[in-house]
């Protein structure tokens, strides 16, 4: 290797996984290396350290040096002023549009009407036959829509052999999302056939079947179940198109798949690499020579924050650019402000300009694969393809994904995915900066349009209902105790507030101090911080006159020896309701208790459920200690 002959040169010999597991144990000093190892949500083993791999061959996938598309969200329910956002984007370096329509799977709220009249309108003086390529995310009555964007095209005088569009048909994703359906999987299949056929029939070239992992993405599912999702819908999508007698070799180009970007970078990146080499496998078992298969990503849903929104640039930009080095053909870039409602003009411009600054200052279409031969994500790559395989193969077994969903054992295993998740959210061992961790509670508000989320009316003729997938955001349940805290301040209240009881010199108390203010901030409740204390009755003065009623002492574990007991009576004396202790319990707890330090804050303990109960004696005087 490289790295082997320039040390050679320099007169060192190149380093080994030995030398470095030499280092590795005078720093664990006895721990178990097992220490070092990570897990993801799939269980898949994250190493300290990786080789570089050998004898790799580049995973296929966007044309070499080739960028790729720049699509922007098309959602405004005003179908003219969403073609004015339309065409402004591909004046200010967009390649594409999404136009998202209300109710479909990923609509988060807003879309054009699936009428022919909204789409016309949206689609005024955009040239479709000058390389913009067009994705369509529809609903339930996606087949209407379908066709009324086909009628469009006709109707204008275009050929449809030269509009790049990328229809969406995908009603197993609209199952999975809803959890019904009014027709049985025979239906569907047939429906969806029949559509394409008349599609490729008017001269279409597709795709036109969506394999949506969003869906799983969005509901807390993990990687290795997203892949298996858009593998199983995929599937199915071609036994449809097998019994309409489409040729296999034709029906294979007729879908694409949809992926989500997260801040993950790695696993990011060896999800969308993987998902090539699993669909290339899919495509030799059924007789054919793999093709690269089209993967259009969404930065993830989940990952966003109403809260110091702003951290959702620097989340989408990790995003972008892992899903752009793995080989995506399309990127979206969700808004930074779209949980907090419709985008404004200076979100989309950033949303824009994240795609611009990276493809064109950057360079990253520049390389085909560069994460090809790095160990760490060629390890990853194949973990992910085998266990996502295995899964798969599960839900083929089960009887194809439609079945699967009507037995609910793909959504016990999301669910579970989840519930991991938030525990993990919840002990902050996941962090979200900006709301778990180093909250602004001054922060101001991000503007958005004026324009309220679309209710969409219910659907009661269902022959089939199992559980659903609906989508979450991480920071829901951290953003509900911000929410409480706003409202206390607007009764016209303070904050609540709890009084930092440093003790000792700054060297003492500053790194308890410091995780304290993060801990309870990220729950709305404002930390007032102290000066050092000695004299449990100066701490008392100053607690008195903070206006608190929670206290957290916070020390060393030498201080706190010396000093928590009588400095919580002192505590007690002047009426703080309920005494914390940042840090671990220890051999003193019980002396510490009888105090009356009822709580213990540290890095594993349920930081949701320590606020949430802070907030009940906050808010119910009758309940203390």
């Amino acid at each position: 290797m490289k790295t082997e002959r320039l040390a050679l040169a320099s007169g060192f010999a190149p380093a080994s996984r030995q030398d470095w597991h030499k280092l590795v144990d005078g720093v664990l000093k006895g721990a178990p290396f097992e220490k070092l190892i990570g897990r993801t949500y799939d269980d898949l083993r994250i190493e300290p350290i990786y080789l570089r791999a050998k004898d790799i061959a580049l995973v296929d996938g966007r044309a070499p040096a080739a960028p790729w598309q720049i699509i922007q969200r098309i959602d405004h329910p005003d179908a003219v002023t969403a073609n004015r956002q339309a065409l402004h984007d591909l004046e200010n370096g967009a390649t594409g549009l999404a136009l998202v329509f209300a109710g479909a799977n990923c609509s988060r709220g807003f879309g054009l009407d699936q009428t022919a009249g909204a789409v016309a309108k949206a689609l005024k003086d955009v040239h479709l036959d000058a390389g913009i390529g067009i994705e369509l995310q529809i609903g339930t009555d996606g087949r209407k829509t379908a066709i009324h964007v086909a009628e469009y095209v006709k109707s204008v005088g275009l050929d449809p052999a030269v509009c790049d569009i990328r229809f969406g048909l995908d009603p197993l994703g609209a199952c999975a999302l809803s959890g019904r359906s009014p027709y049985t999987w025979e239906e569907i299949a047939r429906n969806v056939a029949s559509t394409i056929k008349g599609l490729v029939t008017l001269g279409f070239k597709g795709p036109f079947a969506a394999s949506d992992g969003r869906i799983v993405h969005d509901a807390g599912g993990s990687e290795v179940q997203e892949l298996a999702f858009v593998l199983a819908c995929g599937v199915a999508y071609l036994h449809a198109m097998e019994a309409a007698r489409i040729p296999l070799d034709q029906a294979r180009s007729m879908i694409y798949a949809r992926l989500t970007a997260d801040a993950d970078q790695f696993l990011t990146m060896a999800k969308f690499r993987a998902l090539r080499l699993l669909w290339a496998r899919i495509e030799s078992a059924c007789g054919v020579a793999p093709r690269p298969l089209f993967i259009a990503a969404d930065t993830s849903w989940r990952m966003l924050t109403r809260r110091d929104p702003y951290v959702n640039m620097l989340r989408a930009t990790l995003a972008t650019f892992s899903a752009g080095i793995a080989g995506a053909n399309a990127i979206t870039v969700l808004p930074h402000t779209l949980a907090l409602g419709l985008p404004d003009s200076f979100a989309r411009r950033v949303a824009r300009n994240t795609q611009l600054l990276l493809l064109e200052e950057s360079n990253l279409a520049k390389v085909s694969d560069p994460a090809s031969g790095a160990g760490g994500i060629e390890a990853l790559t194949t973990e992910l393809c085998d266990a996502a395989w295995r899964s798969f193969q599960e839900t083929e077994n089960a009887g194809g994904i439609f079945a699967a969903l009507q037995q609910g054992t793909l959504q016990a295993k999301i669910t579970a995915t989840r519930t991991a998740r938030r525990a993990n959210l919840a002990k902050r061992s996941d962090p979200l900066t900006g709301v778990s961790e180093f909250a602004n509670l001054g922060e101001g508000a991000a503007a958005v349009l004026s324009v309220r989320p679309m209710a969409l009316p219910p659907s009661f003729d269902q022959k089939f209902v199992f559980d659903a997938l609906p989508p979450i955001r991480l920071a829901e349940p951290f953003e509900s105790l911000r929410d409480k805290s706003d409202a206390i301040l607007k009764l016209p209240c303070a904050r609540p507030r709890v009084f930092l009881a440093n003790l000792g010199t700054p060297t003492d108390f500053t790194a308890r101090a410091t995780f304290a203010k993060s801990f309870f901030e990220a729950g709305g409740i404002e930390a007032i911080d102290g000066a050092g204390f000695a004299d449990p009755a100066e701490l008392a003065l100053a607690f008195t006159g903070s206006g608190a009623e929670l206290a957290c002492l916070c020390s060393s574990d030498k201080i706190y020896a010396e000093r928590a007991e009588i400095s919580a009576h002192a505590l007690r004396q002047v009426g703080a309701r309920h005494i914390y202790l940042a840090g671990l319990p220890s051999q003193s707890e019980a002396a510490f208790r009888r105090a009356g330090i009822c709580s213990f804050i540290h890095v594993s303990c349920d930081a949701l459920a320590t606020l949430n109960a802070a907030y009940n004696r906050i808010q119910n005087p009758k309940v203390s200690g």
